[in-house]
């Protein structure tokens, strides 16, 4: 028997709108089959696909006080910094007037660097929470900046499953590219790289783009050939996706540019921020670095070191993010696109 059913209710995860916010629609996600009787708590974590949500049958009774926790691994580029992570927390904080927005570091050697070098103070996740225990909010939504439900993903989803029994509600976001349009979700994967290749350069046919992620040896490592698929799609030309640490490496996709007759190229991150990966692994001077690997095999390299959180239309889909966590939160994921499911 199939342990897992498809709903659209609002009761769980669910297709919802959004009312006043600048928020795109989600979709149906599942939940147990109702057949499944006394369900262990295992099963019922396992069921958890989409957005997280947790209410705390202890404290219903508590009055709402509710905050957002805004959750990236941060940067010691303070340059890069103040165009893309500063921004894209600014624009939540303006979808969101009236509500406490927190921005927290999941890298704490990054916390302690900034600390000594800037003397900002930016929490942990952890942190963050604790302080709004103490300060008295009660539901807390929980987003983030991170691009794949990768590693650093996995530790958003940490934070939440510690600390949820701490406030009487609590959710969790999903990250940039979550949803491949499998069963009749949204393809969050598309929607990215649409957004990502306004930034694209015109290009014949001896040129090309590379895209630089960063790679993960978490399974989710998988999600950069979907990416690929969806830059096939496009038909902007030849565009590759590569990883700094995970497959693709660049020493694989080189032997494709030269089959292709490539000869000019343009490097770009698919990063949150230009960071220590774009500025140097990158674009640096060093004979190991990307651009130098490049022109080393013959190729004219033009490098483009813009984090996304500059590219105005993929702030938009990460501040959409932060808002489907709020929705949650606040309870107005109802089911009015329902229609759209089977």
């Amino acid at each position: 028997m199939n342990k897992w059913s498809k709903i659209v209710t609002a009761a769980v995860l669910s297709a919802f709108c959004f009312g006043a916010l600048p928020a795109a629609p989600t979709y149906a996600a599942y939940q147990l089959n109702p057949e499944v009787k006394d369900a262990t708590p295992a099963l019922k974590e396992a069921a958890e696909i989409g957005v997280r949500v947790y209410n705390n049958p202890a404290m219903q009774n508590v009055a709402n006080k509710d905050a957002m926790v805004v959750m990236c691994f941060g940067t010691t580029y303070k340059d890069s910094r103040e165009k893309t992570i500063n921004p894209t927390v600014a624009a939540i904080q303006k979808a969101l007037p009236n509500v406490k927005v927190v921005t927290a570091y999941t890298s704490h050697i990054i916390v302690d660097r900034v600390k000594a070098k800037e003397g900002l103070e930016i929490p942990t996740p952890e942190k963050a929470l604790e302080q709004l225990k103490a300060e008295g909010y009660t539901r807390v939504a929980l987003a983030t900046l991170d691009v794949i439900p990768g590693m650093e993903y996995n530790y958003d989803t940490a934070i939440y499953r510690l600390y949820r029994n701490q406030f009487k509600k609590m959710t969790m976001g999903l990250p940039l590219m979550y949803w491949q349009g499998q069963e009749d979700q949204r393809d969050d994967v598309m929607d990215t790289v649409k957004a990502f290749s306004t930034q694209f350069p015109a290009a014949g046919k001896e040129d090309a783009v590379l895209v630089m992620a960063h790679g993960t040896p978490d399974p989710s490592n998988a999600y950069y050939s979907v990416v690929q698929t969806r830059l096939d799609r496009l038909g902007k030309g030849n565009a590759h996706i590569y990883t700094v640490e995970g497959w693709p490496s660049l020493d694989d996709v080189i032997p494709m540019l030269k089959e292709k007759g490539i000869k000019n190229v343009t490097l770009m991150p698919m990063m949150m921020v230009a960071g220590d990966h774009a500025n140097n692994d990158m674009a640096g001077d060093e004979e190991d670095s990307h651009k130098s690997i490049l022109k080393a095999n013959g190729f004219n390299v033009k490098t483009y070191i813009h984090g996304l959180g500059e590219n105005k239309a993929v702030r938009q889909l990460f501040v959409d993010r932060a808002l489907e966590s709020w929705n949650y939160l606040e309870g107005t994921n109802d089911s009015q696109h329902a229609g759209m499911h089977k």
